[in-house]
């Protein structure tokens, strides 16, 4: 027997961080509401991350809702079981109406009012938030299929360690944060490795003295709106720069990588049997993700020179090793690769929301998380607003901002019933 009401003034879809935050907003301001959670509070954090995952970016970022980070070492890096820890004890701090093991089958409106089917009953709404991310389902390329069966593929969520893969090397596919990320956790356990490199960038771990993450937050990068980005809504579509903050937090570089001996490639292009085809790409995308580096550098210069800050001289980055060939070809028998590993991200699949407020592409249409259907929001997706959008240092203002116009919309209609009560008293007094 289900414990959930028929009805709620708002329902919030997902119950990792975003979801949490926004439930913060909403008690707040005294709002009646329940969080629902297909599977446990933090799950993706619990069942997508491999056993050495930590963030990538400073503890002190860590800023959910009036809940900021406590521990001892802001400018280090949380495990997965800290990150963990974290947010169940975020939701327990703000005692969440979080219902675990509720999924949403199907979420649609009539006369006005949100419909959800759930797997506990349906319940009605007056605003919904979705705050289930863009992450849905691993997305692996169709000629994969085409791959020789005695080869091990697994998709990086599904990624633990490197003990779970079979003897012999590996190939990983994509050079994003958690391609590289794995591929260096594969590489420090003494596997062979050789990763296809695409076009993320790089970051710098420390830089001048402090974490380039301290820098870009003095400058406003992290606040700075995507109406005002210069690539506008397209900076949704990029990737995340590489770096880690494994070990106290380091430099992710591919080069030192190949002279330690990783083989790296250009772009994964297409697959049958044994044999993988490749794009001659790979300097070109090592070059983009050095010029995106020592970018940031020079960013970073330039705000210490302005401010006459007292910070140590560092060089920028000057490549270590660069490639004398860029095979186009490789046979995975040949060089004993016997597992693959696709580091290729996720799509999303909005299939169950029945509203009209999705793009061409499938993503959701808002203007700092309000979408195009009255009563609907969407929070968490990456550059929702800002950079910091799908990070815990953004997502308590997104929320704040979404949960001051569910206020609005509230006392907006509340006041229209109160002029039509009126009007009918009105017109009774005349008749």
């Amino acid at each position: 027997m289900s414990d959930l009401d028929s009805y709620y003034p708002v329902v919030v879809i997902g119950g990792g961080q975003a979801g949490l935050a926004m439930s913060a907003q909403l008690s707040r301001h005294d709002i009646d509401h329940v969080v629902l959670e297909k599977n446990s509070i933090a799950h993706s954090w619990k069942t997508q991350r491999w056993d050495a995952f930590c963030l990538v970016t400073p503890n002190w970022q860590c800023q959910l809702p009036g809940f900021p980070y406590a521990g001892n070492d802001p400018h280090g890096f949380m495990l997965r079981e800290e990150i963990v820890a974290y947010i169940e004890d975020f939701a327990k701090h703000i005692a969440a109406p979080v219902r675990e093991g509720v999924a949403v089958v199907r979420l649609w409106q009539t006369d006005g009012r949100f419909l959800l089917e759930t797997t506990a009953g349906e319940i009605a709404a007056d605003s919904v938030v979705l705050a289930v991310s863009g992450y849905h389902v691993p997305r692996i390329p169709e000629f994969a299929e085409r791959l020789d069966p005695a080869i091990t593929q697994i998709h990086s969520s599904a990624y633990r360690n490197p003990d779970q893969l079979p003897s012999g090397e590996i190939f990983v596919v994509g050079s994003g944060q958690s391609g590289c990320q794995i591929a260096e956790d594969l590489h420090l356990a003494g596997r062979k490795v050789h990763l296809a490199v695409g076009s993320a960038p790089r970051c710098p771990r420390f830089y001048r003295g402090r974490d380039a993450v301290d820098w870009l937050d003095d400058l406003g990068q992290y606040d700075l709106p995507v109406d005002q980005h210069p690539l506008r809504e397209k900076v949704r579509k990029n990737a995340n720069h590489y770096l880690t903050g494994r070990d106290g937090g380091r430099d992710i570089d591919l080069r030192k990588f190949a002279l330690e001996g990783m083989k790296l490639y250009g772009r994964l292009k297409d697959a049958r049997g044994t044999t993988l085809r490749l794009g001659d790409d790979l300097k070109t995308n090592l070059d983009n993700a050095d010029r995106v580096y020592n970018g940031i550098c020079s960013l970073i210069d330039d705000h210490i020179a302005r401010g006459g800050i007292d910070a140590p001289l560092t060089p920028h980055y000057a490549p270590v090793w660069s490639p004398a060939t860029t095979p186009t070809e490789l046979d995975l028998a040949a060089v004993g690769i016997t597992s693959i590993i696709w580091t290729t991200g996720f799509r999303s699949d909005w299939s169950w929301v029945d509203l009209p407020l999705f793009d061409g592409a499938s993503y959701p249409t808002h203007k700092r998380g309000i979408t195009s259907v009255d009563g609907a929001y969407v929070i968490g997706l990456p550059w929702l607003y800002t950079w910091g959008s799908g990070r815990f240092i953004g997502i308590g203002r997104d929320t704040g901002f979404v949960a001051d116009h569910i206020v609005g919309r509230r006392n907006a209609v509340q006041e229209n019933a109160t002029r039509a009560d009126g009007r009918m008293l009105a017109l009774d007094a005349a008749g």
